[in-house]
């Protein structure tokens, strides 16, 4: 299989989508792929006992990607090795009316993880500036100050959005959380296919909304607003990965091997050793319940 180097796929510098290759080629069968991802969620698995044994770090996994990217697939088989308490996945969708009474990061931070935690945002604050820009009338659902109509959303309004984004998660870096946000970069023709399998698969019909299709005609706008984001976005203390999306197997390798790498970075994260008195004695709290049979 072939050896991908995941610091390929971080952001560093200003990037276009539209240059970004949406398949990549690992050289492997599908079997492989399923084999080598078994062993990296085995090594997660371990990691996040220690984490919890730590108690120091929280983890904060961002997915963000176009309709049928293969959000909910991917969490499923990457996750699937950990223990239940180890992960909270949390898919946020369009806010309630207890929500629009806080500001839109108010949520994101009730989600954040505990520490010795992983939290997976299916779709995340980055909504905020995503599906809001390209629908801007839903910005006036928030009843801000001074915004009375989409005339009175201004550049300088995004601009501040993403200060807030990257101040908020400055802050939780600092605190320990490892913030690590991924892009599952779809072909347009690719969205196509499977849309087309919703429509055709009796049981996977549930999946498939009407909107969808209207969504699909705002392509080219995501796509810009994504690019945006990300460009203002990827820091150091939260990177943003681009991971090609069209072959799912693929795209689930990259992003456990990915978090993998950087979590190995991590050597701190070590099981608490014990005090030296009960060490001295553990032979005799063994014979001691050991002699109550």
């Amino acid at each position: 299989m072939k050896n991908i180097d995941i610091n390929t796929l971080k952001v560093t510098n200003e990037i276009q989508l539209a240059k970004i290759p949406t398949f990549l080629n690992v050289e492997a069968s599908e079997k492989k792929k399923e084999k080598e991802l078994q062993k990296i969620r085995e090594k997660l698995s371990k990691i996040q006992d220690k984490m919890y044994a730590h108690n120091k770090y929280g983890v904060l996994i961002c997915l963000q990607g176009m309709d049928t990217a293969g959000k909910d697939s991917l969490i499923r088989e990457v996750f699937k090795e950990f223990n239940a308490r180890g992960v909270v996945v949390h898919s946020f969708k369009t806010p309630n009316s207890t929500e629009l009474e806080h500001d839109y990061l108010w949520r994101h931070y009730l989600a954040l993880p505990e520490k010795g935690k992983f939290s997976v945002f299916n779709r995340t604050h980055y909504e905020n500036v995503l599906v809001t820009k390209v629908h801007p009338t839903y910005i006036l659902n928030e009843n801000i100050p001074g915004i009375n109509s989409v005339e009175d959303i201004t550049p300088e309004f995004w601009e501040n959005r993403f200060e807030s984004i990257n101040a908020f998660e400055k802050h939780i870096a600092s605190n320990g959380v490892i913030v690590l946000k991924f892009y599952l970069h779809l072909s347009k023709e690719e969205q196509r296919q499977r849309l087309l399998r919703r429509l055709e698969t009796e049981k996977h019909n549930w999946k498939f909304s009407p909107g969808d299709l209207k969504e699909r005609e705002l392509w080219d706008a995501y796509q810009n607003c994504y690019e945006e984001a990300i460009n203002k976005t990827s820091k150091k203390y939260a990177p943003w990965y681009i991971v090609p999306a069209d072959n799912k197997e693929t795209c689930r390798y990259l992003v456990a091997k990915t978090i993998l790498e950087e979590l190995k970075k991590y050597t701190d994260i070590q099981e608490p050793e014990l005090e030296q008195e009960v060490k001295d004695n553990i032979k005799m709290y063994h014979d001691k319940l050991a002699s109550e049979i």
